[in-house]
C-alpha cells in the first residue's frame, strides 16, 4: 500500500501546482456558482413571499436558505472533471501517454483530483461551514451546530466525491465511441443537476418520483449530504441513505474497470 501511494503522490503533486497555475480560473469558476447560488436564493425568496404557507414540503424559508448555501458548498466539494478530461484526451490522442504508464488509468485521475482539491477545498469548506452555522444561528436564535453530524456530513460528502468521481469516468469512456462528448457532458450536467436536487428539493416532487429519485446514484451527489447536514435524516434513515451512497460508489467503481477493459479496445484517435 505504501509503495502505492509513493507512485500516485507526483500526481497529487500535479493537481497541487494545476490550480496553483490556473488559480484565476478557479476564482472565476467560485464566483460564477455564488452568482448561481443568489440567484437560487431571489427565486425561492419569491416562491416563498408569493405563497400562504411559511413551510412547505418540509422547508421554512430560513431552511431554505441554508439549503441553498449547503448545495453550492457540497456542489464544489464533490465536483468531478473527469468526464471532460477523459473525453478530451481520447479525441486529442493524449491518452496514449497514460496509456504506456504502469499505473491505473482511473487513480492517475482520483490522486490528481484530489491534489486539487487539497489545494481549494480546505481554503472554502471552512468559512463555508463558519458561514453556514452563522447563518442557522441568526434565522433561528440558537446555535445549532453539532460536531457528530458535520462528520457525517463529511463522511457523506467523501462518498459523493468518489460516486460522482467513478460516474464521470464511466461518462467519459463513451468518448471511445462518439469521439466527442461536448455536448453529451453538458446535457448531462443539466440531468443531474435536477436529479441531484440542485434545482429544487426532491421533497418537492410527488411521493412516488421521489422514491425512485432517491434511490438514483444522483441523490447520493449532493441531496444526501445536505439533508443529513440540516439533519432531515435521523437513526436508520440517515444509515440507510449513507449505505446506499457506499453502494453506488462500489457499482460505478466496478463498473469502470469493466467499461475500461471493453472501451480501450475501440480506441482510434481522430487527428492525434
Amino acid at each position: 500500500m505504501k509503495r502505492k501511494l509513493k507512485i500516485y503522490t507526483p500526481f497529487v503533486n500535479a493537481g497541487i501546482q494545476e490550480v496553483a497555475t490556473y488559480r484565476v480560473n478557479w476564482i472565476f469558476f467560485m464566483l460564477g456558482n455564488a452568482i448561481a447560488c443568489l440567484v437560487s436564493y431571489f427565486i425561492w425568496a419569491a416562491v416563498y413571499s408569493s405563497g400562504t404557507k411559511e413551510s412547505m414540503n418540509g422547508f421554512t424559508m430560513p431552511q431554505m436558505i441554508v439549503y441553498i448555501v449547503l448545495m453550492f458548498l457540497t456542489n464544489t466539494i464533490i465536483a468531478s472533471d473527469g468526464a471532460y478530461v477523459v473525453g478530451e484526451e481520447i479525441r486529442e490522442g493524449s491518452i496514449i501517454m497514460r496509456l504506456i504508464k504502469p499505473v491505473s488509468y482511473n487513480a492517475t485521475f482520483l490522486f490528481q483530483e484530489l491534489g486539487n482539491k487539497l489545494s481549494t477545498e480546505i481554503a472554502i469548506a471552512v468559512p463555508m461551514i463558519i458561514t453556514v452555522e452563522v447563518i442557522r444561528t441568526v434565522l433561528s436564535g440558537v446555535l445549532q451546530f453539532n460536531a457528530f453530524n458535520l462528520l457525517l456530513y463529511i463522511l457523506s460528502c467523501a462518498l459523493a466525491y468518489l460516486v460522482n468521481f467513478y460516474f464521470n469516468i464511466c461518462f467519459g469512456f463513451i468518448a471511445f465511441v462518439i469521439k466527442y462528448l461536448w455536448g453529451a457532458n453538458m446535457m448531462k450536467n443539466v440531468v443531474i443537476g435536477f436529479l441531484s436536487g440542485t434545482v429544487i428539493p426532491l421533497s418537492f416532487l410527488p411521493d412516488a418520483l421521489e422514491k425512485v429519485f432517491l434511490f438514483l446514484p444522483f441523490a447520493s451527489l449532493n441531496y444526501t449530504p445536505v439533508m443529513i447536514y440540516m439533519e432531515k435524516y435521523s437513526g436508520a434513515q440517515l444509515w440507510y441513505y449513507i449505505g446506499l451512497q457506499a453502494f453506488w460508489m462500489l457499482f460505478f467503481f466496478g463498473l469502470s474497470k469493466l467499461l475500461w477493459k471493453a472501451s480501450v479496445k475501440r480506441l482510434s484517435v481522430q487527428g492525434g
